[in-house]
């Protein structure tokens, strides 16, 4: 069974507001990696919009880094499927927008022959972990104090707690760590 795993940096303070971020190159080689790893990536449509055009675009432009490169063409090679109401089309290659019931949908690919599924974005982590469809989170913590901004799963209800395994660590130079936890 194919295993579904939520990725997202945030700051000390659980800040997942993409303007309070910062990514350097190792950190950006840690995600192209996941996202190397999985075949599919999951996406609403908000979280979808801040990464399309901006990956896609970098194959583009001569002033891109190489872990910017490296990072754009996974992100592009990679099928992902975008959940929303509202949206009609999409711009990237290897996308579908899928209206159907996300719980449903994700246990039929969880079903499904291939790799991993990486999700991103806050709402539909949220809700994936309410349906207990997460089976690993992959938090990479940027020391930084956002102060302020959306803060990751504020609306999140449980039945139960959920309890986590943390079976890595990884420091990165910038001060920034990585924790992978597993669902137990």
């Amino acid at each position: 069974m194919r295993k579904v795993i939520f990725a997202i940096n945030i700051t000390i303070d659980g800040c997942c507001d993409h303007s309070k971020q910062f990514v350097d190159e190792e950190i950006l080689a840690y995600f192209t990696q996941l996202t190397q790893e999985a075949d599919l990536q999951i996406f609403g449509r908000k979280t979808y919009e801040l990464m399309v055009p901006y990956w896609p675009d970098v194959l583009t432009n001569k002033d891109s880094t190489k872990a910017d490169i490296e990072f754009a063409m996974a992100f592009n090679n990679i099928s992902k499927i975008v959940f929303s109401k509202t949206l009609d089309s999409v711009e990237c290659r290897n996308t579908k927008i899928v209206h159907t019931d996300l719980r449903e949908e994700i246990l039929q690919l969880k079903e499904e022959p291939g790799r991993d599924i990486l999700v991103g974005g806050v709402n539909i982590s949220s809700q994936l972990i309410e349906y207990g469809l997460v089976d690993e989170i992959r938090i990479v913590i940027n020391p930084i104090v956002g102060g302020e901004g959306r803060r990751l799963w504020d609306n999140v209800k449980l039945e139960e707690l959920l309890k986590l395994k943390l079976v890595e660590v990884k420091n990165f130079k910038s001060g920034s760590i990585a924790l992978h936890y597993l669902k137990q």
